[in-house]
């Protein structure tokens, strides 16, 4: 409804998911090589640099997050922490 404070939920496309899907691997790659690269700088002595790519590695891994609940259909506030599964 326009105007209304709840935000409309969709399930995501199957193209969708697979878009998220592909950018939460990527994100996480990259995340990867940013940890990799502020571990190398720490050995190195260079706290600065490592502490700029251990932030970029923390960001690129919310990312990926997000965009695999989104793939999940679940939504979580950001002071809740990880969703945790459903009990069967």
């Amino acid at each position: 409804m326009p105007g209304s404070d709840e935000q409309a939920m969709r399930v995501p496309t199957s193209d969708e998911q697979a878009m998220s899907l592909d950018e939460a691997s990527r994100q996480l790659e990259l995340a990867v090589h940013d940890a990799q690269v502020s571990f190398d700088c720490i050995a190195l002595g260079n706290l600065d640099r490592a502490h700029t790519n251990a932030v970029t590695a923390r960001i690129a891994a919310d990312a990926a997050e997000t965009l695999l609940r989104v793939v999940l259909g679940r939504v979580a506030e950001p002071h809740e922490g990880p969703v945790s599964e459903p009990p069967d």
